[in-house]
């Protein structure tokens, strides 16, 4: 059945820029306010007006560009720290050498931090220790001396970006992290339905085989040996199994990006609840004994087909270890918030510590078939032997079960 991808992207760096475009639209209005304040104590006031209508226009036209790291691109970038700096510089042009010897603010004022910070964003702390330290070179020629404001102004926005810069990196690390942590869980849960799969049919028929011609000898023994063979290769194969390289988003503001392959469910209708008894029903026979309600026992599909699954392993191992002669029964128990269904046989019981050791040779069947089924659909699987008196194996899933939990993250695209 083919299989379809599911591309999530994960980003905690978005919100920076989101931050960042309304930072320069508000930090641009103060610097007018501030320049409108004092108009009258400029020398050359028109050429403040020609720098702010540059800035206010190229502030709501480069919106977009700083809408995320893919957009703002190396030469926007360059462009718009040039205009932080041509203002800082044109200062002490347009305005009175009274005022900038007082302390007085530079024509682009904060909106230079702007600026810095889409460095810091972009390309992390060291682009933001470059951009920050053009920005300081400009202020101490603007004000010709250093002076206590000055350097105080320049180390705030020095550190500030690079700092933020430094939180960038290390989210994106963490991001591609995450990323690799849940498609290695995607390909494990991917890996134990195929263990599942493959334990029911495949792995099954040949551990037949390999019992029948070993009983037969002659050359039906080597059919059987080869059959162990390829059992055990099949289980180390199922046991391992491969996990995805992960990818990362060509726009870093998507963060790293998780491809996960889920097959698409088999249809049921509408997706309406189905009665449990049905799917139970056939497993019984002259030595299954099938104990049900009066009534209908309604489950949701995709979890029923686990229950039901489950059932069937327990069933097959009563079948491959408890003997030919050994009896089993089934026994449905409908509970106001959940489903109880036990299955009980009349063999000689499992050895203590042996399930522990199958699972050690890679014989997962009941920890994929049975408890693995069951897990995924936030149920529980509880397994009772006594050496002697036969085992017991009781499975409990929430009526609000839906079916087998994939890995589930969402993230949005901008």
């Amino acid at each position: 059945m083919p299989k379809l991808e599911r591309v999530m992207a994960m980003s905690v760096e978005q919100p920076l820029w989101r931050a960042l475009t309304g930072y320069r639209v508000l930090t641009m209005i103060y610097a007018v306010g501030l320049f409108i304040s004092a108009y009258d104590r400029f020398e050359r006031p028109w050429l403040a007006v020609a720098y702010f209508a540059v800035l206010a226009g190229w502030t709501l036209v480069t919106l977009p560009k700083v809408a995320g790291a893919a957009s703002c691109t190396k030469r926007f970038l360059a462009a718009d720290l040039t205009i932080a700096i041509t203002g800082i510089l044109l200062t002490r042009l347009a305005d009175s050498t009274a005022r900038i010897e007082a302390g007085g603010p530079t024509l682009p004022s904060i909106w230079t931090a702007g600026a810095v910070l889409a460095f810091a964003i972009k390309g992390g702390w060291r682009w933001a220790a470059f951009a920050s330290t053009l920005v300081a070179v400009a202020n101490l020629i603007h004000r010709g001396a250093p002076t206590r404001d000055t350097i105080h102004n320049v180390l705030l926005v020095w550190v500030a970006s690079i700092a933020i810069g430094y939180v960038v990196e290390v989210a994106r690390a963490s991001e591609r992290t995450l990323a690799r942590a849940l498609e290695i869980e995607a390909a494990t849960r991917e890996r134990e339905r195929l263990a599942r799969d493959i334990h029911d049919s495949v792995l099954q028929v040949l551990a037949m085989v390999q019992r029948r011609g070993t009983a037969l000898g002659g050359g039906a023994a080597e059919l059987g040996r080869m059959a162990g063979e390829q059992e055990v290769a099949l289980r180390t194969l199922v046991s391992g199994g491969l996990v995805p390289v992960s990818r990362v988003s060509e726009d870093a503001a998507q963060g790293a990006l998780v491809r996960a392959l889920d097959a698409p469910e088999p249809s049921d209708g509408a997706g309406d609840p189905v009665d449990l008894r049905a799917l139970l029903a056939p497993y019984a026979g002259a030595k299954v004994t099938f104990s049900e309600p009066g009534g209908p026992v309604p489950l949701a599909p995709a979890a029923a087909r686990e229950l039901a699954a489950a059932v069937g392993a327990a069933l097959d191992n009563v079948r491959a270890h408890a003997g030919d002669g050994a009896r089993a029964w089934i026994l449905v128990e409908d509970w106001p918030d959940e489903i109880i269904v036990t299955v009980r046989d009349d063999g000689p019981g499992i050895p203590e510590g042996r399930l522990a050791q199958a699972e050690g040779e890679g014989r997962l069947g009941v920890a994929l078939s049975i408890r693995g089924r069951l897990r995924d659909i936030g149920g529980t699987a509880e397994l009772i032997s006594v050496p002697g008196q036969g085992t017991e194996v009781e499975l409990k899933v929430p009526k609000a079960a839906e079916g087998p939990k994939g890995v589930r993250g969402k993230a949005e695209k901008r």
